[in-house]
């Protein structure tokens, strides 16, 4: 019975050998019940997504077994590709936007697990059966329901890794092939693309404990000059976060001042990429950060874009003083060769 949390992977260098290899989706992850007619679909933490997906539901009606339960991903695909800002467009207070823009960017489900069917409860099962029984239970889904490819074939899932991220896909997910499903637990593993970039260091928002760093603020150059906001990088020992007020002291400046100024006003959002405003997303969460004169360079990891901003949170790697704020461009990411979403569904088939 719902909610059920997802089974989770740890993050790894290599792809493992002697295990079953899918891609790793860029969606939101999605625990799905049938009843019948009764659909719940439960986010990864437990919260249910399903008033969010209505051509999700319908679809699950027609192509899901009658009682059972799917782990999955919901994704919406745009030009050829995963799109996760489209899909988080679809998280809105209002039923009739939902329903606008469930026929304007429909959602698919992939399905990658199968946790139970009829009164068969699958969890303690391996993973490798669990794989056999998904596979005939989706024989005959047709879209928007789609079965996750799948291979215990390393050097497929190598190809996969390589390939699908053009289709905007995040890495390789590397299960053990007797792994029951264990929830909310890291008991799989994840290979995920991993490059650096040199950011200019615009500003900090402090940590939830007290006056530390939380996050820093990361911001790179446009081809007309503009310092865009494309994300954060976080995750500092704390001895290190009460460094950094100390070391960004000598550049705060008012925000009044910084090229990030208008970030309260929502319509400035419209024509730059600004630290975010309180949303939906973020609720009461107090966004308010701390303005520092664009004039560090920091190299920081990330795995891949999203747009014109970074998709995940960065990992700082170093200081950069040999490199000037604007020099920090987007040039210097690489591009991804495209790939067509369609062919890594059709793989699943």
């Amino acid at each position: 019975m719902p909610p059920v949390k997802p089974m989770l992977a740890k993050s790894v260098k290599q792809i493992p050998t002697g295990m079953q290899y899918e891609a790793k989706w860029d969606g939101f992850r999605a625990i799905v019940h049938r009843d019948g007619d009764e659909v719940v679909i439960g986010s990864r933490t437990g919260k249910p997504l399903t008033r969010y997906f209505p051509e999700v539901v319908s679809a699950v009606r027609e192509n899901l077994p009658p009682r059972c339960v799917v782990d999955g991903e919901i994704v919406v695909a745009y030009d050829g590709r995963l799109d996760f800002d489209r899909l988080s467009e679809r998280i809105h207070p209002a039923d009739s936007r939902v329903r606008l823009l469930a026929e304007r960017t429909p959602a698919s489900l992939v399905a990658f697990d199968l946790l139970a069917l009829g009164d068969d409860s699958l969890m303690d099962t391996g993973q490798a059966d669990r794989r056999r029984v998904l596979e005939a239970a989706l024989a005959d889904a047709s879209a928007p329901v789609h079965l996750a490819p799948s291979t215990t074939d390393p050097a497929v899932a190598r190809e996969w890794f390589e390939r699908y991220e053009g289709a905007g896909l995040d890495g390789v997910v590397a299960k053990p092939l007797d792994l029951p499903y264990r929830p909310d637990t890291r008991a799989m593993y994840k290979i995920k693309h991993e490059r650096t970039a040199d950011c200019v260091v615009a500003g900090y928002r402090f940590h939830k404990s007290g006056p530390v760093v939380g996050s820093l603020l990361l911001g790179l150059y446009d081809d007309r000059g503009g310092l865009q906001h494309v994300g954060v990088c976080a995750a500092f020992p704390m001895k290190r976060r009460a460094e950094l007020v100390t070391e960004l002291a000598p550049l705060v400046t008012d925000v009044a001042e910084h090229p990030w100024g208008s970030w309260a006003d929502a319509e400035a959002h419209e024509a730059s990429r600004l630290p975010g405003a309180p949303s939906r997303w973020s609720g009461k969460k107090d966004m308010s950060w701390v303005a520092v004169r664009p004039e560090r360079v920091c190299e920081v990891a990330y795995d891949h874009m999203e747009g014109d901003r970074f998709r995940h949170t960065t990992q700082f790697r170093r200081w950069r003083p040999d490199r000037t704020p604007g020099s920090c461009t987007y040039p210097q990411l690489e591009e991804v060769v495209r790939y067509d979403l369609s062919e890594v569904l059709s793989a699943g088939a």
